[in-house]
């Protein structure tokens, strides 16, 4: 026991001891610091930086490019609209610049006839249930009726 005792307590043995437990701490503290360490670099935070930048560099002027894209689209498609009622206007008119559509209409719309003809007008079922409803209407006093025609008109509006 005595050299075993001596051994212990020899410098040799303690400096390789000491070196065994110094090898054991950086060994722990490296395995440590490697489960610690992030995936994120330095290049990769700058690189993210970047690109963050980038993106609220360009989403203000890319917004305003797609709403001015849609704002040129519209545009167009009422041009077109556009177009497409002065073709309309231009063959009614050329229309009316014929004398018999012109007699035609006048005589539909108007129920103008020429000297010696008879003219018949029919009348819609419907139109003779309306003037019934209008007859109810004598039979009240005239604010509801005022009433029922500003409801009338406002349901209309909407």
């Amino acid at each position: 026991m005595a050299v075993k005792d001596r051994d212990r307590f020899s410098t040799a043995t303690r400096l390789r001891l000491l070196g065994e437990q110094t090898a054991a701490r950086v060994y722990r503290s490296q395995t440590k610091r490697q489960a610690r360490r992030s995936r994120l670099t330095g290049r990769a935070a700058l690189l993210a930086l970047v690109l963050c930048s980038m993106v609220v560099a360009l989403a203000y002027p890319m917004r305003q490019y797609v709403s001015q894209r849609a704002q040129i689209a519209d545009l167009q498609r009422e041009q077109q609209q556009a177009r497409q009622r002065v073709e309309q206007l231009r063959d009614l008119k050329a229309r009316w610049q014929d004398d018999s559509y012109a007699e035609q209409q006048i005589r539909r719309r108007l129920h103008y006839v020429l000297p010696g003809e008879t003219g018949y007008v029919v009348v819609d079922p419907g139109a003779a249930k309306q003037s019934r409803a209008d007859l109810r209407a004598a039979h009240r006093p005239w604010y509801a009726n005022v009433w029922d025609g500003v409801d009338k008109s406002d349901a209309s509006d909407q």
